[in-house]
């Protein structure tokens, strides 16, 4: 078992980063805590996200605000990935612990954006 985590950790780059819970972002949100940043690809975004999570180059995001990054789903790397990213750009961001996949099947609210 011990094995097969430290395998996991080392693939997606798990740094013991701190990490929030569904629960814990929605109440961020929604006292102006934290942004969300969609990082799956735009047509995936626009079938479907978390209400309020944007879609946006990391140049656009704003530099005081938490960035609370999400991909596909828990184990999805490009949320680790761009956790880094920001990180070494000076960001404060932190990843949510699952992804678009848990968060539909917690039937939690989901926004969909018509393609421009």
């Amino acid at each position: 078992m011990d094995l097969w985590i430290n395998r996991e950790r080392k693939y997606l780059g798990h740094d013991g980063g701190r990490e929030v819970s569904r629960e814990e972002l929605r109440a961020r949100v929604e006292a102006g805590e934290a942004m969300v940043l969609d990082v799956r690809p735009v047509e995936e975004y626009l079938a479907g996200h978390i209400p309020g999570a944007v879609s946006i180059p990391i140049g656009e995001l704003p530099e005081d605000t938490e960035i609370v990054v999400y991909c596909r789903g828990e184990y999805c790397v490009l949320a680790y990935d761009a956790v880094r990213l920001l990180s070494d750009c000076g960001r404060r961001a932190i990843r949510l612990n699952d992804g678009m996949l848990e968060w539909r099947l917690a039937a939690l609210p989901v926004a969909i954006e018509e393609p421009a």
